[in-house]
């Protein structure tokens, strides 16, 4: 792909966004977030001095795996205004209010203009991108304008754009950033063999970050009452295919309690999970009455509860395996309960070696989850031993933020 290329998509990407907004939920937030950004950045600068760190994530994954660095920077830098942006929807929305940074925003769209004006009003002391965001437009505008950027947890496969034929504008990208601190050797190896030297190996700040949550303890009493002593299953960041695959194991399991934490809770979704399990009971609908009769599923229908959801749990089923790929399984592992989850997660570091380790199982079809979910409700052992693999490999692999600080500080320190 060439820059004309690449221009000509971000161009068409804003139209067609513009086009669906009438229509489309996030669509219409992505298009009203971004409205008179210049006039907001301004205001904020005009308010504040102060020099400036910025981070970048795509969403609220990212995020969490940005915000161990976060509430360091904020810690060792109390004199800088850190900025804090995000591309989706989902990310803003959920995070806009976040204490730990000084302003919460949109990213602007990445053309040429958007790039060099955002860069020439924030004029960050330092630039800090989580894992997956390479905007190419504001990575020039910040090597023009000498600002140093981080990649942080990047993790790169041979199969990426980067290193294809026809990727080489995005390779050349990866040369913009001041320093790339990766998850993995392999991604490490993968770059020195293009020419791009200034890597650091690191780890994942994932594993920093529920290791954090976990130590948190926060309670949920409606979720214990509604376990009751029983066996419980935690099904998070769940899809469509997900939740029939659950709701055909239901009846071969009915002492099991079923706690299903869908990815989307917009009412139709609901409406349709709820037909597939009939006899759940809804979080919000208990919430309300306190009404916990019956029942062996409960949906819950509220954001930001399912990383200190999964203490409940006995074990963990991930969704987004039978889809693009799954989501964090991290969260589950790190309290020491096995994981499953579908066959979509070649794409991840951490499934690979938790299967290997004996943390985890792949999830085919109906009747692998019930083979697996019997021998472990069977076996208190295999259950436990399942998951103290999990558990410790979750502490195993903590301590990445620590590697970034260091690399962090050579750019902010004496300033």
């Amino acid at each position: 792909m060439s820059m004309f290329l690449y221009q000509l998509a971000i161009k068409l990407y804003g139209m067609l966004i513009l086009m669906a907004s009438p229509f489309h939920r996030k669509a219409r937030l992505w298009i009203e977030g971004r409205k008179g950004w210049t006039d907001r950045l301004e205001e904020i600068l005009m308010r504040n001095k102060k020099p400036v760190i910025w981070m970048h994530c795509a969403s609220v994954g990212e995020f969490e795996q940005g915000r161990p660095i976060l509430e360091r920077i904020r810690s060792d830098y109390p004199a800088h205004l850190i900025v804090l942006t995000f591309f989706s929807p989902s990310g803003y929305e959920l995070r806009k209010h976040y204490s730990g940074v000084d302003q919460v925003l949109y990213l602007p769209l990445d053309t040429v203009k958007n790039a060099r004006r955002f860069i020439q009003m924030l004029n960050p002391q330092l630039a800090i991108f989580i894992k997956y965001e390479y905007w190419l437009n504001i990575l020039m505008a910040c090597k023009k304008a000498n600002i140093p950027c981080i990649l942080v947890s990047a993790y790169f496969r041979p199969q990426q754009i980067f290193f294809r034929w026809y990727g080489s504008v995005f390779l050349k990208a990866l040369r913009n950033f001041s320093m790339i601190v990766v998850q993995d050797k392999h991604s490490k190896t993968l770059l020195l063999k293009y020419g791009i030297n200034r890597v650091v190996e690191a780890g994942d700040t994932r594993f920093d970050r529920v290791l954090q949550i976990a130590s948190s303890r926060n309670e949920i009493p409606l979720v214990e009452l509604f376990i009751s002593q029983h066996i419980c299953l935690v099904a998070g960041s769940t899809w469509p295919a997900d939740e029939e695959l659950l709701a055909q194991s239901l009846s071969h399991f009915p002492k099991l309690k079923y706690i299903i934490v869908p990815h989307e809770i917009d009412r139709h979704h609901i409406n349709q999970l709820k037909k597939r399990m009939p006899g759940a009971v809804l979080y919000s609908h208990i919430h309300e009455t306190g009404n916990l009769a019956g029942g062996q599923v409960l949906i819950l229908d509220q954001i930001g509860l399912l990383s200190g959801l999964y203490r409940y749990a006995d074990f963990a089923y991930v969704g987004g395996g039978f889809g693009k790929g799954i989501h964090n399984i991290l969260e589950a592992a790190v309290y020491g309960i096995p994981v499953f989850f579908g066959p979509a997660h070649q794409k991840f570091r951490e499934a690979g070696e938790l299967l290997q380790v004996g943390g985890a199982r792949c999830i085919r079809d109906v009747n692998e989850l019930a083979d697996e979910l019997q021998e472990h409700i069977r076996s208190d052992k295999k259950r436990k031993d399942s998951g103290e693999q999990a558990g410790t490999y979750v502490k195993n692999n903590s301590g990445a933020t620590d590697i970034v600080m260091k690399n962090i500080r050579q750019y902010l320190n004496g300033c």
